[in-house]
């Protein structure tokens, strides 16, 4: 995990435990041109657009007040259904 990822981890983890999700991982990475940060989410319940969407508009605030990613990014937060094959915790 990168020191950016882990600033991230750290600054977001509680209000996505507070909304009643574990958060699995954090990515920031550039494919091309562009710039992810992809925070996976997990729930014993499952993860659904509406859970991913309520962790966005939670943590974009946090994201944009600590200003850690200089470049301009895209926010991705999704479920670990993809995540829990290619990486362990």
């Amino acid at each position: 995990m990168t020191n950016i990822e882990s600033k991230i981890e750290k600054l977001i983890i509680k209000q996505i435990e507070n909304l009643g999700y574990e958060l699995y991982d954090v990515e920031y990475i550039k494919e091309g041109k562009d710039y992810f940060l992809r925070i996976y989410i997990d729930s014993d319940k499952g993860i659904s657009l509406d859970d991913c969407e309520k962790v966005n508009n939670e943590i974009t605030d946090l994201l944009d007040t600590a200003d850690y990613i200089k470049e301009q990014y895209f926010l991705e937060v999704s479920s670990t259904r993809n995540r829990k094959s290619t990486k362990k915790r």
